[in-house]
Parts: C-alpha cells; structure tokens; sequence
C-alpha cells in the first residue's frame, strides 16, 4: 500500500534499525522503544489488522516471533517480554498495518502497564459467548 508507513519501512523508501528479515516477515527496532530492545515485528504483505490477515501470513509472522524474542532475549537479558499488538483504532493502533510490539522487561516500573477490570459472567454466558464465536469458525 502506497501511503502506508510500514509498507514504505519494507520497500526502504523510509529508514529503519532492521533486526531480522526473511521472505515474509521483517522486524526492525521501535524508533519510540519503551525498553531496550524494542522491536516490530510486521509482515512484508500489507494487512491492516489481524481481522484481515490471511492464516498462512499469520503463521508465517508467528514462526517468526520466537526467534526474534530469543534473540533479544540473548542479547539483553530482560526478566520477562510483553507481545502487545492493538488491533483496530478502539484498540489504540496508530498505524494500521498489523504489527506485533516484543517489549523485553526489565522490571516492573519500566513504563508498561498492563490490566483491566475483570468482569464476571455465569458459566451458561461463557457458554452462549463461546457457541456464538464456534458457530462462526
């Protein structure tokens, strides 16, 4: 896509700290990192979401993800790795070319905050919530 910022990051067209490359994938360091080590991983085909992404382009970046994590894991010795991706823009995604964030943590006052406020539904609403999401596999 033409005016799409990660797809011109692929075709180099704008500059980025390339870590990892192959014929599906490419990863490349966050140039707003929230630790050292932040990384993007994204697929070289353009997909704006993970609602539109094809299996075989999901499983390909997937594949890629552990070795890359390992990677970082090896180089710079966090205690733990966040795998954050906001899909869609209710979700926070700025820029809508699916990308995956490999955060490595340090410790817990690095920046990241994760949570939420749980909810509680009765076994028979999980059950109608997960016959709806079945019925539609």
């Amino acid at each position: 896509m033409s005016d799409c910022l990660f797809c011109k990051i692929i075709n180099g067209d704008i500059p980025s700290t390339k870590v990892y490359e192959d014929e599906h994938v490419y990863a490349f360091m966050d140039i707003m990192p929230l630790t050292k080590g932040h990384t993007l991983l994204i697929p070289k085909t353009h997909c704006p979401d993970l609602f539109e992404m094809p299996e075989e382009i999901a499983a390909n970046l997937y594949k890629a993800a552990p070795k890359v994590a390992k990677a970082i894991k090896l180089a710079f010795n966090p205690v733990g790795m966040n795998t954050v991706n906001n899909n869609g823009a209710a979700a926070g995604q700025t820029v809508f070319h699916y990308h995956l964030h490999l955060i490595p943590r340090y410790d817990e006052t690095d920046g990241l905050k994760v949570g939420w406020d749980s909810k509680k539904f009765e076994m028979d609403e999980l059950a109608g919530f997960a016959e709806a999401i079945k019925s539609n596999l």
